[in-house]
């Protein structure tokens, strides 16, 4: 890879970009001068999001499935012959299966929620460091998207919060590793940010004692806010974990 000028803004790719906390995180990211290299299944929403941070002379979106090696490697691959390196890459592309019983959940849909949530994770963090390691300047951040159920757990949702439970892991285990090579990971556990994948929080919810109740959410630019300050620091300081909700919502003294 090419030596990266010093007057250049920094690039970062964004998985889940389409909608909601990654679009969040790409506007904010964008005010502040960053290219960045949207990620997603769908071409349509990326082109929007692309669109609102400023057009194609703010950065590309490029379709791919996280839970796809080669669509990840391809992924980067377009990011560095685009803009010759990468400084940032925000985890955040998830999903969830249906609120069932935890014997009921299917072994499809467990196996879904992993594929993505967790190995599609670790399959950008892997191609991170592969590419962090060999640019120079050498290094880079990375931030997971961890959730509040990378802490405590919502009934009915084994495969979520065990694969953010598991995130947990791979921050730790990434900020270790990446220490030798400049590479920071840290991870934003998000609570209740109102966007379609949480408008069922306003409607009501299943609680850990069985009553149904809706749950105050907030403004998701807030969550942009806070990736953008992580994204902002020098390397040399690292937000570890960060927990951003809605200040009223049940998760202090939940169950």
């Amino acid at each position: 890879m090419t030596e990266h000028p010093a007057s250049s803004p920094p690039v970062a790719i964004l998985t889940g970009a389409g909608s909601g906390i990654g679009r969040a995180a790409a506007l904010a990211l964008a005010s502040r001068g960053w290219n960045l290299v949207l990620a997603g299944r769908r071409a349509e929403p990326l082109l929007e999001t692309l669109e609102l941070c400023g057009g194609p002379a703010r950065g590309l979106a490029h379709p791919a499935d996280v839970a796809d090696p080669d669509q990840v490697a391809g992924l980067f691959k377009a990011a560095t012959d685009r803009f010759g390196r990468v400084d940032l890459v925000f985890n955040n592309a998830g999903t969830g299966a249906p609120p069932v019983p935890l014997e009921d959940l299917s072994v499809e849909d467990w196996r879904r929620v992993v594929d993505v949530n967790l190995t599609g994770a670790f399959f950008c963090i892997q191609a991170a460091f592969r590419c962090m390691k060999a640019q120079s300047p050498q290094g880079g951040r990375i931030i997971n998207n961890g959730s509040i159920s990378a802490q405590v757990p919502r009934p009915r949702s084994v495969a979520y919060t065990a694969t953010k439970h598991a995130m947990t892991g791979l921050t730790r285990q990434a900020s270790l590793d990446g220490r030798a090579y400049n590479i920071a990971c840290g991870q934003i556990d998000i609570g209740n940010a109102a966007t379609e994948m949480t408008a069922r929080m306003s409607r009501g919810v299943l609680q850990a004692d069985g009553r149904v109740a809706a749950e105050p959410t907030m403004d998701v630019t807030a969550v942009g806010e806070a990736v953008a300050y992580m994204a902002g620091l020098p390397l040399e300081a690292n937000v570890q974990f960060m927990t951003v909700m809605a200040t009223a919502m049940p998760f202090i003294g939940r169950g």
